[in-house]
């Protein structure tokens, strides 16, 4: 099968699948603050990931490219919307226009069509630093996107099978590209044990990418005859994650959360919890898809509206207030904190 056609197979499962929604986020609970001394006018969406400033703590996730003129269509109404909305934006894994470089429109797209806005370059850990020049250089990026996708892969049909050598390979990305390197999981969390490892060698960037939104378990399954099942509740929820990267990465790092992100009260949890920005992808993708373009503008408008009234009830003015909020960690996820010996008293008694 070619790449092509696999892409657009991943955005049809990921439509007909869904997402899990077994991220953590009901254990979340904000402590309510009755004098909040605050405004809705005061309050300010502005946040920073590493050497990048945001407008919002939103960004569009990376979803696809590589797959024909469907995927550059799905592209340039992202970046579309990006440019009005003023988010950042990711593409999918460039190694199909790597392959074949009758496929790099459908990434270039992004930029022609938002060509003051920040772009994420992306590729496996796979990728040698050519490789990983060359995805940068095809969209002009700001910074590059390194994902894991050690699960996906294995249950793939045509996936790899070998991922020796993937931290060394990391390395020499960041030592050599003169953007930020940002690593990232999907779908299946990242381990504080893991976080360690990146942390050393120089990554200050990490998307947690966790379990709880699209399953490219499933996906992959749907695709092949024999069924790997086992893999498809396998993964860290994105809460859990979110808390375990963060205590490796504490104030020399930032933590993105992603993984079943949909809802503004979804964005406000992630980042009192230490996430500095959120990545959505298959719950934008889908009212893309459903509404067009001015759709999926009037949800990205409603959802900062709604997350300026939560913080407003919060009372606090910016993301770096925000994540000093109390909060109360209960159920699945308290228990996993507390098993990998996390105090996840510290939550409700911050400030």
């Amino acid at each position: 099968m070619s790449r092509a056609k696999r892409k657009m197979d991943h955005i049809e499962h990921s439509l007909s699948t869904g997402q899990e929604r077994k991220h953590g986020f009901e254990d979340i609970t904000f402590v309510h603050q009755s004098l909040p001394d605050s405004s809705v006018a005061n309050v300010k969406l502005h946040t920073k990931i590493g050497e990048l400033f945001l407008s919002s703590p939103i960004f569009i996730n990376a979803m696809t490219g590589g797959g024909g003129e469907q995927t550059y269509r799905i592209n340039k109404s992202l970046a579309s919307v990006a440019r009005k909305c003023g988010l950042v934006l990711a593409v999918g894994s460039q190694m199909s226009a790597i392959k074949d470089p009758d496929e790099a429109f459908t990434y270039r797209v992004v930029r022609e069509e938002n060509p003051n806005g920040i772009i994420l370059a992306n590729l496996g850990s796979e990728a040698t630093v050519e490789q990983a020049k060359r995805a940068v250089d095809m969209v002009e990026a700001n910074a590059l996107q390194i994902h894991l996708n050690v699960i996906q892969e294995l249950v793939m049909p045509e996936g790899d099978r070998d991922f020796t050598g993937a931290l060394k390979q990391i390395e020499q990305i960041t030592n050599t590209l003169s953007v930020p390197i940002i690593v990232k999981e999907t779908g299946f969390g990242i381990s504080k044990e893991a976080a360690e490892e990146l942390k050393g060698i120089g990554v200050s960037s990490v998307d947690v990418g966790g379990f709880g939104g699209t399953n490219f378990s499933k996906i992959e399954n749907a695709r092949r005859s024999k069924k790997l099942q086992y893999f498809d509740s396998w993964g860290i929820p994105t809460t859990t994650s979110i808390v375990e990267v963060k205590e490796v990465m504490q104030q020399h790092g930032s933590v993105i959360a992603s993984g079943g992100v949909q809802s503004p009260l979804d964005i406000a949890k992630s980042i009192a919890l230490g996430a500095s920005a959120v990545g959505m992808a298959g719950y934008l993708l889908k009212i893309l898809l459903a509404d067009g373009e001015e759709g999926l503008i009037e949800e990205i408008t409603s959802i900062h509206e709604d997350l300026t009234m939560i913080m407003t009830a919060l009372g606090v003015n910016t993301i770096d207030q925000l994540k000093q909020v109390p909060l109360i960690i209960s159920g699945n996820t308290h228990h996993w904190l507390t098993e990998r010996g996390m105090d996840t008293k510290k939550f409700s008694i911050k400030r």
